[in-house]
């Protein structure tokens, strides 16, 4: 299946905030994802479209040579097909273009598929956040792929 991946555009906000509410308890909004185009020098975002569909997103908040990942969301029937390994490796490719030379995240320390992914694209696990999640509370692992 065919995997179309670039920049998160105007066009893509209301269909990434739908995105967001279906993949998370507590998500960010349009307004966030709105507000985040405004800021190219802190964030990035992109997209993935298979069939058509939005089936993925992923963003990064910048700082200096480090980058935070946040917001990968993936839409369940487009799950376990590539779509999130190759949207990670297109937006830390772009990262890396823009100086970035680390990046971090946090992941559910129950969300095993998401760690298993993380851990095939070289992240490790360097530390972990208590209670970090609502709805419902759970633990954070940290989580570096360190250049």
């Amino acid at each position: 299946m065919e995997i179309d991946i670039r920049p998160m555009a105007a066009g893509d906000l209301e269909a990434s905030a739908e995105l967001e509410a279906m993949c998370f308890s507590t998500p960010w909004s349009l307004q966030a994802f709105r507000d985040s185009l405004d800021k190219p020098d802190i964030y990035m975002f992109y997209v993935a479209y298979m069939e058509g569909k939005l089936a993925a997103q992923a963003g990064l908040i910048l700082s200096f040579d480090e980058a935070d990942v946040t917001n990968v969301a993936v839409r369940p029937e487009y799950r376990k097909k590539g779509a999130a390994s190759e949207l990670l490796a297109e937006l830390m490719k772009a990262g890396s273009l823009r100086g970035v030379r680390n990046y971090s995240l946090e992941v559910r320390a129950g969300n095993l598929p998401a760690i298993a992914l993380y851990e095939k694209l070289g992240f490790k696990t360097e530390g972990l956040r208590k209670g970090f999640y609502r709805e419902p509370v759970e633990d954070a692992l940290i989580m570096w792929k360190r250049s």
